[in-house]
């Protein structure tokens, strides 16, 4: 016998109790057919719902039924549930890493664009702040900073390091990260001389430019931390435009100060600059 019979066998019996109650409590005849009509709602109610029940009933069995044959059917072709269902968690989890790994990277592009941004006060002296070779690059006219064949500062020269000193030491950031000035040279032999070839003076140039910067202000320099620089020469393995015009042999003669990439910067800036 199913619950719902009992509950029907249940209302019943209530509703002759409910009767003789009222029978007995002398209630008139209109008060009983009001009784008699509640129950007759009641049981209505109850046979709709169990109709409504065996429906669900019957939809279930036919939807475990249709999934079981689902199944075969997949099983028949070779497909492996259980594999569909791996793949799924390992795409779901490559989706999530992905989402990770997209946010950092355009952490580091805001962080790159920033220090970039700051970097631009130098372009108002003359100076290219462009991403060279990966390397996010402050480029100083050689033939500003030294006469030809020279290694000592021209005044102009100091004067345009100061205002790079100025920039770097006033922001907190900037005086952190670390640089290296690297000396380059046009593809011009160089005459006799202390420095033997290209590569020496591209050397002793870019160690005049770090002394200068890391002097102490008070001595005229440019107070920058020495821990943060380094320097290096490149001679004319590293031109910067063609050797065979005498605009592109004056590009060639430079100097850069090199911003030394973190670790997490370890990536294509010329792609986050587009």
């Amino acid at each position: 016998m199913t619950v719902v019979s009992t509950i029907q066998r249940w209302l019943l019996g209530l509703g002759v109790l409910a009767l003789l109650g009222v029978c007995a409590c002398g209630y008139s005849e209109d008060e009983m057919r009001a009784k008699l009509r509640d129950i007759d709602r009641l049981q209505k109610e109850l046979t709709a719902e169990k109709a409504a029940n065996g429906k669900a009933q019957h939809e279930l069995e036919e939807a475990r039924s249709n999934i079981e044959q689902l199944k075969m059917q997949l099983k028949s072709a070779g497909v492996d549930i259980a594999k569909l269902s791996k793949d799924a968690e390992e795409q779901a989890r490559a989706l999530e890493e992905f989402k990770k790994r997209a946010a950092q990277l355009e952490e580091i592009k805001r962080r790159f664009e920033l220090l970039r941004a700051k970097l631009q006060d130098l372009t108002k002296f003359g100076l290219k702040v462009v991403v060279r070779k990966n390397r996010l690059v402050i480029q100083l006219p050689g033939d500003v900073l030294f006469d030809t064949g020279r290694d000592r500062l021209r005044k102009e020269g100091e004067d345009i390091l100061k205002q790079v000193a100025s920039v770097v030491s006033k922001d907190e950031d900037l005086r952190k990260r670390d640089f290296q000035v690297a000396g380059h040279t046009d593809n011009t032999p160089l005459r006799a001389g202390i420095y033997k070839d290209n590569w020496g003076l591209s050397v002793m140039r870019a160690r005049e430019v770090l002394a200068f910067l890391i002097k102490p202000e008070a001595e005229g320099g440019g107070g920058l931390l020495a821990e943060h620089w380094s320097a290096a020469g490149y001679g004319d393995t590293d031109p910067a435009d063609t050797n065979d015009t005498d605009v592109g042999r004056q590009r060639n003669r430079r100097c850069e100060l090199v911003v030394v990439p973190n670790v997490e910067e370890m990536l294509n800036l010329d792609a986050l600059t587009k």
